[in-house]
């Protein structure tokens, strides 16, 4: 079974910067786009940026310049870099994987979701 493992949310003032990782493991073939979403306190959950198989990144409008994807391949992870937190920032942390695991098709898995919270 496959498996997304999510670490690095926390709390975090304004404008400090926090890392978090989600490493896949379990039996897998190959893992294709990856991406973090994230849901605030009564709000939808919304793409905060997502990567493909090739490196290929993509953000939401506004989180760009301040928010970076990327991804190791080798290790089965991705990381997302987020720097000068803002409180608008507070929300649960979701990481999502398109993974094919052996003798299984192709699909979309969840991480258990990691809570950052930007608060002085």
């Amino acid at each position: 079974q496959v498996q997304l493992v999510e670490s690095g949310g926390g709390l975090v003032q304004p404008g400090g910067s926090l890392r978090l990782s989600c490493a896949a493991s379990g039996s897998i073939a190959r893992i294709y786009d990856m991406g973090w979403y994230r849901q605030g306190p009564g709000k939808q959950r919304e793409l905060v940026a997502s990567i493909t198989n090739d490196g290929s990144t993509n953000y939401a409008d506004s989180l760009k310049g301040r928010f970076t994807i990327s991804r190791d391949n080798g290790k089965r992870s991705v990381y997302l870099q987020m720097n000068s937190l803002k409180p608008e920032d507070t929300a649960v942390y979701y990481c999502n994987g398109r993974v094919q695991s052996w003798g299984l098709p192709t699909r979309g898995y969840w991480g258990q979701g990691t809570q950052v919270t930007v608060s002085s």
